[in-house]
């Protein structure tokens, strides 16, 4: 990947940790890396821990940017935030928790809580 696009790419997931700040989330950490995958954004949205995946297409011909959040990619966020969990001492099973995802197309951001269950 080049350059460019991954500046783009980090520029994106701060404008959508922005927006996030602004809805009240608390941003807790970006850009969260484990072997198998990333997560671009970790936030509490009241006591609820939140992993978002942020997707953006500079316009709609390449596609809905939420469409690229496939099965195989939901299954690798679930694994890092498994991950992020054990390193934090956070219990799963006890912690309210949930998927979101946000699309960006152009300047429009499209956020979707619960965008998808945890997947093992």
């Amino acid at each position: 990947m080049n350059n460019n696009k991954r500046n783009l790419g980090k520029e994106k997931e701060r404008a959508a940790a922005a927006y996030l700040s602004e809805k009240g989330y608390r941003i807790i950490e970006m850009n969260y890396q484990v072997r198998q995958a990333e997560i671009d954004i970790i936030a509490c949205d009241g006591d609820t821990l939140v992993f978002v995946e942020v997707k953006y297409r500079k316009s709609g011909d390449a596609g809905d940017p939420l469409e690229a959040i496939t099965l195989n990619k939901q299954r690798r966020i679930c694994k890092a935030a498994l991950f992020y969990m054990n390193q934090k001492k956070i219990n799963p099973y006890n912690a309210s928790l949930r998927f979101d995802a946000i699309g960006i197309m152009g300047d429009r951001i499209i956020h979707v809580e619960n965008a998808f269950p945890y997947i093992q």
